[in-house]
């Protein structure tokens, strides 16, 4: 396996090598602990996939029923009408579907996120506006600065992954149909919800019900992620009937295979199981939060997902730990410099049972720092070139949970700027890692600006002390006392950040202090920085903005008391 691992991740595009190929790599015996690809390790349970083996021979001599049938077993588990549904064979098929139908000049999509969102629509010729999430701010998504780009550029397809993948980031439902109802003049909204089942955010966060509703929004689900069945490939939809069912028309009639029927007809007696295995990864996704952030200058991003985004320690490359920790240790990790607006300093680790964590921690520990956890030594796995890079544009400038995070001190988890886009921040407590970082600068607080606003109004969580509220916001900022924060900047050139003009919601908001143009609700471009308002219109050339090649280079509150069962309409699995 040491001699071709590297070849195999290069001869995967944006993607990594799948666990058949990396297996027969490696030879006889078990394949590597998986912490690349995004899959619930408790479901199905060990009786689910007695049944699906003893019922193999049937499964795979016969034609599946038709996707209809399928697909009206889901909504009734779901509780969704069958006309508003649109079943694929993984989210792929679905996205390839979406971009050949509905897209007929630009998409716009924040990076880094999945790579399909960039690569189907540049496949087929369409226009990529991709806005970037900046390090500075922990990845974390303003819709408003979003939509003002969607205006600039004149983008007429806008995409938005809630969580976000690799990061993890995550939006209020509220503040997602503010923006839906802002872009209603767009061709698509698509909201991807792949990865919403493992959120803990809120009680009720997909907005399945409000697509329904609207008639340019799509909600994109997956079944093998949240299944643990990546392999079987189904996935599905939610829009109004006139969307969906011009989108069921173009599949297959046998597009879902027999795999997937049995599974969805084994569900409806298994919800028990399957909430108590969400609960298990969000209990999990805070524990190995915990643990990595002890490693020395380790930096751990908050995640709604069952992934955690890392940034390594100043001068680590990404790909010489991928590939030791493959060849040395047994372990499959996802290097993310092949992400568009990422790059080899962040790795995405899937949450795993702890036992597996334990054997994570232990080799990063011996590729990054030789033995123990002690500073970054000579012959580790370091590129000089990589650690000048890094030196010169800051040793911390994300906003994760680095090794010097205090027990009780809280990760700000960041939210869409946007009315009713409500930071939550939780604690992440632990004990002070082996060996202390260098003492970090003085901690900073922002000036009142929009996250001030936001808690001031009661939609934030107070934090921890020692914790920046509303840090992700921006603003002018001023010193706090307390403990040091998650994650503190070092000098160093500030990030680059995207031209635009102020952005606030229109009369009725309810959020005091945002400047709003008169002409009615919605989110409209106000005089910030000397931008003139734009509107948004078919064939408006492009503005602004960045291309490919420029760009690529919370922790949350205890989930709810458990619940037995499935949940209640329009729930989309989230009991528990």
């Amino acid at each position: 396996m040491a001699d071709n691992v590297t070849s195999l991740f290069r001869g995967t595009a944006a993607h990594s090598p799948s666990m058949a190929a990396l297996t027969r790599e490696g030879g006889d015996g078990p394949g590597p602990v998986d912490f690349c690809i995004p899959c619930n390790p408790y479901f199905p349970t060990p009786a689910m996939f007695d049944e699906l083996a003893g019922r193999l021979r049937e499964i795979i001599t016969y034609y599946p029923s038709s996707a209809d049938t399928i697909t009206a077993e889901l909504c009734e588990l779901l509780r969704l009408p069958p006309s508003c549904v649109a079943m694929g064979n993984g989210s792929t098929e679905l996205i390839t579907w979406i971009d050949h139908l509905l897209v007929t000049e630009s998409l716009a999509v924040p990076v880094p996120t999945f790579g399909r969102w960039t690569d189907q629509p540049m496949e087929t010729g369409k226009r990529v506006d991709m806005f970037p999430l900046q390090e500075s701010g922990g990845f974390a998504l303003d819709l408003g600065a979003y939509a003002e780009f969607l205006r600039k550029r004149g983008s007429r397809v806008a995409v938005v992954c809630n969580p976000n993948n690799p990061d993890g980031g995550f939006l209020p439902r509220q503040a997602l149909v503010d923006f839906m109802d802002a872009m209603a003049d767009l061709d698509l909204i698509v909201i991807d919800e792949s990865f919403l089942e493992f959120s803990d955010a809120e009680e009720e966060p997909s907005t399945v019900q409000d697509a329904m509703l609207r008639p340019n929004v799509i909600v994109l689900r997956s079944l093998g992620k949240n299944f643990g069945l990546h392999g079987i490939r189904f996935g599905y939809l939610v829009a109004n009937p006139a969307l969906a069912g011009r989108v069921r028309s173009m599949l297959p009639k046998w597009n879902l295979n027999s795999f997937a029927e049995h599974v969805v007809f084994m569900l409806k007696r298994h919800g028990a199981e399957y909430a108590a295995s969400l609960r298990q990864v969000r209990q999990d996704r805070a524990d190995m939060a915990r643990q990595l952030a002890q490693l020395p200058g380790l930096t751990v991003y908050p995640s709604q997902g069952n992934f955690l985004f890392v940034r390594l320690p100043v001068g680590a490359e990404g790909t010489v730990v991928r590939d030791r920790l493959l060849t040395g240790h047994r372990i499959l990790v996802r290097e993310c410099g092949n992400k568009i607006g990422s790059s080899s300093r962040f790795l995405r680790l899937v949450v795993r049972p702890q036992v597996d964590v334990r054997r994570l921690v232990t080799g990063l520990e011996q590729v990054l720092y030789g033995t123990g956890t002690q500073a970054p030594t000579a012959g580790a796995g370091y590129s000089s070139g990589t650690a000048a890079v890094d030196r010169l544009v800051s040793e911390t400038n994300g906003a994760g949970m680095g090794a010097g995070a205090v027990a009780g001190a809280g990760a700000v988890a960041g939210a869409g700027a946007v009315a009713g886009a409500g930071a939550v921040a939780g604690a992440v407590p632990g004990p002070a890692p082996a060996a202390a970082p260098p003492p970090a600068p003085a901690a900073v607080a922002p000036a009142p600006g929009l996250g001030a606003m936001v808690a001031a109004v009661g939609l934030g969580t107070p934090s921890a002390p020692g914790v920046v509220p509303g840090a992700v916001y921006g603003g002018a900022p001023t010193p706090v006392s307390g403990p040091p924060p998650v994650s503190a900047p070092m000098p160093g050139p500030a990030p680059a950040s995207m031209p635009a003009g102020t952005v606030g919601w229109g009369p009725g908001s309810g959020l005091p202090g945002m400047p709003a143009q008169p002409g009615g609700p919605g989110l409209q471009s106000v005089p910030g920085n000397g931008v003139p308002p734009v509107e948004n219109r078919r064939g408006m050339p492009a503005a602004g903005g960045l291309t490919a090649a420029q760009v690529r280079g919370r922790t949350q509150p205890d989930p709810p008391p458990e619940a037995g069962g499935w949940p209640p309409a329009g729930a989309m699995y989230q009991a528990g």
